[in-house]
């Protein structure tokens, strides 16, 4: 317990001065350690499901989307929506946030314990089509339909191709079987 080793001086010092007790000592070693594997375990969690820069609901300016409903946007942080297995789309022209939405969600899904996995539309096609040619297909697949929420961002801003487009819905496909 890396942490507890770093606190453990302090807290010791504290104890032999009587400002704690040793409940209190143990609480707080315990909870220090508690909280820097917590922070450890969202870090690897963000990294893992390519959602940093992390991007939050309570960063997000809402004075520079004034039609957006920020209580309706707060609402979607509850994540409900997962329960209840229903798609989010986030839909607007260019630079009016949708990104920044879609990762706010998706950091609020990950921090509650729910697997999440964000990718542009490009990297998903560029993804799949390389596994296709090199035979791994069913593999790439089963790897985006493992997380609970999969976040596909930048949808409509390069064109693609045929191979592409039917790649995208195979991946729909096995995706509809499990959830959204």
């Amino acid at each position: 317990m890396p942490r507890v080793l770093e606190a453990l001086d302090h807290t010791v010092e504290q104890l032999e001065k009587g400002e704690i007790t040793k409940i209190e000592a143990i609480d707080t070693l315990l909870s220090e350690e508690y909280a820097t594997r917590e922070t450890r375990r969202i870090d690897v969690l963000l990294r893992t499901a390519k959602l940093l820069p992390a991007k939050t609901l309570e960063g997000f300016n809402f004075s520079c989307q004034p039609s957006l409903d920020r209580e309706r946007n707060a609402a979607l942080t509850q994540l409900d929506f997962i329960q209840r297995a229903e798609f989010i789309h986030f839909l607007g022209q260019p630079g009016t946030s949708k990104s920044h939405l879609a990762t706010a969600l998706g950091i609020a899904a990950a921090k509650a314990g729910r697997s999440v996995y964000r990718a542009t539309l490009a990297d998903l096609i560029t993804e799949l089509h390389q596994a296709e040619r090199e035979g791994r297909l069913a593999e790439k697949l089963r790897f985006y339909t493992r997380a609970l929420r999969l976040i596909v961002d930048e949808i409509g801003y390069l064109p693609i191709f045929t191979r592409g487009a039917n790649l995208f819905f195979q991946l729909v496909k096995a995706r509809y079987e499990k959830g959204p």
